[in-house]
């Protein structure tokens, strides 16, 4: 038997990591500036991550949601303080697809429509709903249903204040696009948004997938501004490579048995997983070291934009887009096979890079250099 072939890949095997840095199975090391798709926030094989993980998988790695999970609770308070949302409630899943296919269902149980409103550029995931509301046909097969979805353009204040009314059931949006290109939603947007879902009774979805946990510089991208929305969708950095994912859900929302379900969401490993990616972001001030990297690194692209040696820069934190203005396929194969270099991509023009949140200023810097050689 053979995998079936649907991911192109570099001709590359890691087999070791540590922090920012891996090692191909020739012994070659590499400076990782992409963590696998912002999975990795706390740096591969962080000690406290290994040690947690090990410890519970000694004493008990799995049983289903039949049972009391203290686990479960410990994490959705520590969560809840170091997010600032202790009044949300946490509902487990395995990935990020599975988390925004929960917040749509439950958004429709909320209110009993199904318009759903996204936007251009969006990517939710792979599964029924959520591809159906991710704005990209080649990804739908004829089973996804989308006739319920209306794809408007990010940022597009006018538009949405046009298109959501009585029978919207959700909006879903990221607060920074991720494959999209690095899009940063305006807080005009997002209060637009806000405001016509209070409005009409429509449930505001913020997909923090990618751009959650810290990311952003600040623990949601959305707490750049006062708005909250309805229902939080997470994954990829909470669980620094262990299966996790989630959302939070507002106080508005009743919880009933057998609503939502999951076999493996939540299981204990991957809340032991989620528990040390928490305390470790916390003790080692990860959100403002995200910040303050991210600024350093935006200033330092910046002046290339003056210059013209680069079309656009764009994002926040440690979610950060280097737009060219020709592909970038040649500089990122240079990258990583002459300067050692893992990054990103977004479309064909973007550089994106999405490092672990406790990466390092001299590591920035060796990618700064290198990518200089190249414009």
């Amino acid at each position: 038997m053979s995998t079936f072939n649907v991911y192109p890949v570099y001709d590359i095997t890691p087999v070791k990591a540590k922090g920012s840095k891996l090692w191909d199975d020739n012994g070659i090391e590499y400076l990782d500036l992409y963590g696998g798709h912002a999975v990795i926030s706390i740096g591969h094989s962080h000690p406290r991550y290994v040690k947690a993980i090990q410890e519970q998988i000694a004493k008990l790695g799995f049983y289903s949601n039949s049972v009391k999970m203290p686990l479960q609770d410990e994490l959705a308070t520590k969560l809840g303080e170091l997010a600032g949302l202790p009044e949300y409630q946490l509902f487990m899943t395995n990935s990020g697809a599975e988390s925004n296919e929960n917040a749509l269902k439950l958004a429709s149980f909320h209110n009993g429509r199904k318009k759903v409103i996204a936007f251009s550029k969006g990517f939710h995931g792979r599964t029924s709903a959520a591809v159906a509301v991710t704005d990209n046909p080649s990804i739908q097969a004829p089973i996804n249903f989308a006739d319920h979805v209306v794809i408007l353009p990010f940022n597009d204040v006018e538009a949405v204040k046009a298109a959501i009314d009585g029978e919207t059931c959700a909006v879903i949006m990221e607060g920074i696009q991720g494959v999209g290109g690095v899009n940063v939603a305006t807080e005009e947007f997002q209060k637009a948004i806000r405001e016509a879902c209070d409005a009409h009774g429509a449930v505001y979805i913020h997909d923090s997938v990618q751009c959650g946990y810290g990311r952003s510089g600040k623990f949601f991208s959305f707490q750049d501004t006062d708005i909250k929305p309805d229902i939080i969708s997470m994954a990829k950095g909470m669980g620094n490579g262990f299966p996790v994912g989630g959302i939070l859900i507002s106080p508005k929302f009743e919880a009933k048995y057998g609503m939502l379900g999951t076999t493996f969401g939540g299981n204990h490993l991957a809340c032991a997983a989620a528990i040390a990616v928490l305390d470790v972001i916390k003790d080692e001030n990860l959100v403002q070291n995200a910040r303050e990297l991210g600024e350093y690194t935006l200033a330092k692209l910046k002046p290339l934009v003056e210059n013209g040696k680069i079309k656009e820069v764009r994002g926040r934190g440690l979610m950060i887009g280097v737009e060219l203005e020709n592909p970038i396929k040649e500089i990122r194969e240079k990258l990583i096979f002459e300067d050692k270099i893992f990054t990103g991509a977004s479309g064909a023009n973007t550089i994106r890079l999405l490092p672990s949140l406790n990466v390092k200023k001299e590591e920035l810097d060796r990618f700064l250099d290198a990518l200089m050689k190249y414009l």
